[in-house]
């Protein structure tokens, strides 16, 4: 049986017509259900998801700890069978869709994680040219690539499947590492797990026949949006490099190396240039790469602040302990 989970958040229109897809789904031969959960909305989600107990497999229960990862990991405690397949709440999938990763997980036995296609569903056509200076697989999780053995972090989370087998033994989604902050958050909840559980030699495989449609908003194809974006991929990118090897980074001064500080440089100068010779193509490019870069230095201060935080409290209840054992000696 495969359990499918899906975090959810103040979608609830795109949610309906995401769950009435899921009554087209070919079911595979040992069945399947699906897990909502809701992460603290406060519009119709509700009814939307009472709407559909009775047409679909649903299972749905509240998160109300703000994260993805909190989500997921509070839903895996519903999962069933011996497959977890993970998706998003604006993700379309095909009829054939849980068939194929079935079939996939049956064949390919050496194999912990799989990642299906994800195409996108554009809201509004025709879609502008700069969406095609940009790289699509990083800002809204495209996906294509041919079947066989790819690195863990090519499987995207709209599209992703894992045995249950590795959250039975205890692993799960780290909900502070992408915790969402006021200023922002990181990008890469799945991916970061992903990465863990390589490190750890599982192996994935990619699965091009099992597809999903990921919706792209109108408002998620402006450019503001996409630069806020390469904002938070920088911000992403730094925590996951900081998990691989965690002390990297903290022998530099400002978190992160000098060369990353430098190479902010360059973006800005480009883009200076482009707005003079109205290059708009090579401005917008630049400013990305900017942003990115941006995200980078931005994470790595958090970082630093949690890391003195932590050893401040540290001093602090140690302190605490060293004053009791001296206030016993005492008496």
């Amino acid at each position: 049986m495969l359990t499918i989970l899906m975090a959810t958040r103040n979608r609830a229109q795109i949610l309906r017509e995401v769950l009435d897809s899921y009554r087209r789904i070919v079911p595979p031969h040992d069945g399947w259900k699906l897990v909502v959960i809701d992460n603290g909305s406060t519009d119709e989600t509700t009814q939307v998801l009472d709407s559909f107990q009775n047409r679909l497999p649903l299972q749905a229960l509240s998160e109300s700890r703000p994260g993805k990862s909190c989500a997921l990991n509070t839903g895996l405690k519903l999962a069933s069978g011996d497959l977890c397949v993970f998706t998003d709440d604006d993700t379309f999938p095909e009829e054939t869709w849980l068939i194929e990763l079935r079939k996939a997980a049956d064949t390919h036995l050496a194999y912990m994680m799989f990642g299906g296609a994800v195409t996108p569903r554009w809201e509004s056509k025709p879609v502008p040219e700069y969406l095609t200076w940009i790289d699509q697989k990083i800002t809204y999780g495209i996906r294509t690539l041919k079947e066989g053995p790819i690195p863990p972090h090519l499987v995207t989370g709209a599209n992703m499947m894992i045995r249950k087998s590795i959250f039975d033994s205890g692993i799960g989604f780290d909900p502070v590492m992408m915790a969402p902050r006021a200023d922002g958050f990181p990008m890469g909840d799945e991916t970061e797990l992903l990465e863990r559980l390589g490190r750890q030699g599982y192996k994935a495989w990619h699965v091009p026949t099992a597809i999903v449609e990921h919706l792209i908003q109108k408002s998620q194809m402006t450019k503001d949006w996409i630069l806020h974006r390469a904002v938070r991929f920088g911000r992403g990118i730094f925590r996951l490099r900081q998990a691989e090897n965690p002390m990297k980074f903290a022998a530099y001064p400002f978190g992160i190396p000098i060369r990353n500080l430098i190479r902010l440089v360059k973006p800005s100068i480009r883009m200076a240039a482009a707005h003079v010779t109205r290059n708009e193509r090579a401005r917008f490019v630049s400013h990305w790469k900017f942003n990115y870069l941006l995200g980078m230095f931005l994470e790595a201060g958090y970082y630093r602040h949690e890391q003195e935080a932590f050893k401040a409290a540290t001093l602090r209840a140690a302190l605490e302990v060293g004053r009791a054992s001296a206030w016993r000696g005492k008496s």
